[in-house]
């Protein structure tokens, strides 16, 4: 494979020295000590998280690209360290960004195999902002392709260009009969990976969501991760699923570090590109350190929306309940709650959510998922909301025309159609429903504008307004607490922010053929709260992940 073949060179040309620190769980401050006081340096950073990527990528395929000239920016941050120029805190820090986040000197390609290779002809704002904070881009993480924007029941993490990926906290495929082609056995969490991440084969990386992809991953891989307010962190140069939900956010080993990409990848100003970079103003600084407050849960008020979250609930208008979590998971939030109560915490228990208990049906924010698969064609998407499928269409035109002369398809229906002539190369090994019915939209029809809007106007009342809002300020709460990534798809309506802390470990579902085991999967919590909420929600979480301190690397 290329990329491995570009880390041994790499490793070959990097220099190896005696070993006078280990980047193995190292945090940001850690190695920037480290370097401070001349006992590292970033290219010994990098050439030892290129010697990890080496040693574990055939395991895992957590990267899509490693960035053949990786050394040559390391060597360039030492430089300017030893000239005394300092360009923020992530200065010599190997950082991966997922591969649909742009890079005008390494391929951006969605995992779709139309775009291998390609390399865009501008940097993401947020790629701009790690290189002028002095992040050292180590390599593309893999994704789901498009985002998870192919077709719904994709696995996660699986691309037309490069297979499956894996999750270091259990590395083998799943064995069960219909789940038995090749797909990890333990979900990677969304359509981002933090795999690499938490095998420390980085230092961190950027994921993107659009309803999970941030939260998941994180709890998934036993990370720390802040899935910002929409609009925090600029989404120009990022292959998008929707502008209405989309976001990128930092994943990282400890909530410290989170914040600390936080504040480099929101950038100083709002960005010109991307107006909803005015919705939330900036810490001092761009500093979010002053808010890791140890004894943050002190008097503060935290919510447990328990119906459909944790608990069955009767949704209006079915026979059968829905939500709920395994036994399993219910202790741990129990545990979770102790936790808050002995930080001095108070805890309202249940605290449920306005808009999830609603007995009519159209007040309801559970009972219209999005359009994906078939029932979510034209004429029969009644049921369904088309604010994604809408969304992709109208926002991947504007991304393929803001590529110019550049782009490699001219619109969603020529990759479509280039899927379907290249079907015998494996482009479309579980399908492309979701783009099918995306294409079907037309953004300058008056209808379906309406039909849109419509849409789109109910999801943000109800998980806004009527949800997340109403509850908050009924109860005066800091925050909202989540198992994992149980309330990411209903906060992402809104844009609404989470901070996640790794926590438990709980089974990995049943049916396995003996005498085959699973391991343990991870699961998070995710702090949670109304926009703009990021300071409040990362004293809580840090203080959380100072009085548990669970995270524990994989045993690989």
């Amino acid at each position: 494979m290329r990329k491995l073949a570009i880390v041994g060179a790499l490793f070959a040309a990097g220099a190896a020295q005696a070993a006078n620190f280990s980047v193995v769980e190292a945090t940001i401050p850690e190695m920037q000590r480290a370097m401070q006081d001349g006992r590292e340096t970033s290219r010994e950073l990098t050439r030892q998280y290129l010697e990890r990527i080496a040693i574990y990528e055939n395991r895992l395929n957590a990267a899509n690209y490693v960035n053949p000239k990786v050394l040559d920016v390391a060597d360039q941050m030492d430089r300017e360290r030893a000239a005394g120029k300092l360009r923020g805190p992530l200065h010599g820090i190997p950082i991966a960004i997922k591969d649909n986040i742009h890079t005008n000197d390494m391929p951006t390609t969605a995992g779709t195999l139309r775009f291998e290779g390609y390399i865009p002809p501008y940097d993401a704002t947020l790629t701009k902002n790690l290189r002028d904070g002095g992040a050292v881009i180590i390599a593309k993480t893999v994704l789901t392709e498009m985002a998870n924007w192919m077709v719904i029941g994709m696995p996660n993490n699986y691309s037309s260009l490069s297979g499956f990926a894996f999750n270091p906290y259990d590395p083998r495929r799943d064995p069960r009969p219909g789940q038995n082609d090749g797909r990890p056995v333990l979900q990677t969490g969304s359509s981002s990976s933090g795999g690499g991440t938490a095998a420390n084969m980085w230092a961190a990386n950027i994921g993107t969501e659009t309803t999970v992809s941030v939260v998941g991953p994180a709890s998934a891989a036993m990370l720390a991760a802040i899935k910002p307010t929409i609009g925090r962190i600029s989404r120009y140069g990022i292959v998008p699923v929707s502008m209405d939900q989309d976001s990128a956010g930092p994943m990282t080993r400890t909530v410290a570090d989170a914040a600390i990409m936080l504040g480099v990848l929101e950038g100083r100003t709002p960005d010109p590109h991307d107006a909803m970079t005015k919705r939330c103003k900036p810490p001092a600084n761009n500093d979010y350190t002053p808010h890791l407050k140890a004894d943050a849960l002190k008097g503060a008020r935290i919510g447990v929306p328990r119906a459909w979250f944790v608990d069955e609930i009767l949704l209006p208008g079915d026979e059968k309940p829905a939500g709920g979590i395994p036994a399993d998971q219910k202790q741990m939030v129990d545990e979770v709650v102790a936790v808050l109560r002995a930080q001095g915490a108070t805890v309202i228990d249940p605290a449920d959510i306005p808009s999830v208990l609603a007995k009519d049906p159209d007040r309801n924010v559970m009972k219209k998922g999005s359009c994906s698969q078939n029932a979510g064609r034209k004429g029969s998407d009644g049921d369904c909301s088309v604010v994604l499928k809408y969304g992709f269409k109208r926002d991947f035109q504007l991304w393929v025309d803001s590529l110019g002369d550049t782009a490699p398809v001219k619109s969603l229906t020529e990759l479509r159609e280039w899927n379907l002539a290249n079907a015998h190369a494996g482009t479309l090994r579980y399908g492309q429903t979701s783009m099918d019915i995306s294409d079907e939209m037309d953004p300058t029809n008056a209808d379906d504008q309406k039909r849109y809007d419509i849409d789109r106007k109910r999801e943000m009342k109800l998980s806004g307004p009527d949800g997340v809002d109403a509850l908050m300020k009924k109860h005066d709460l800091d925050a909202i607490i989540f198992p994992g990534s149980r309330g990411s798809g209903f906060l992402a309506k809104s844009g609404y922010p989470s901070v996640v802390v790794p926590f438990g470990m709980v089974a990995n579902g049943g049916g396995f053929p003996p005498p085959f085991v699973p391991k343990p999967a991870p699961l998070g919590v995710a702090f949670s709260g109304m926009a703009c909420s990021e300071p409040r929600l990362i004293e809580l979480a840090y203080a959380f992940e100072q009085a548990t301190k669970r995270r524990r690397p994989p045993e690989l």
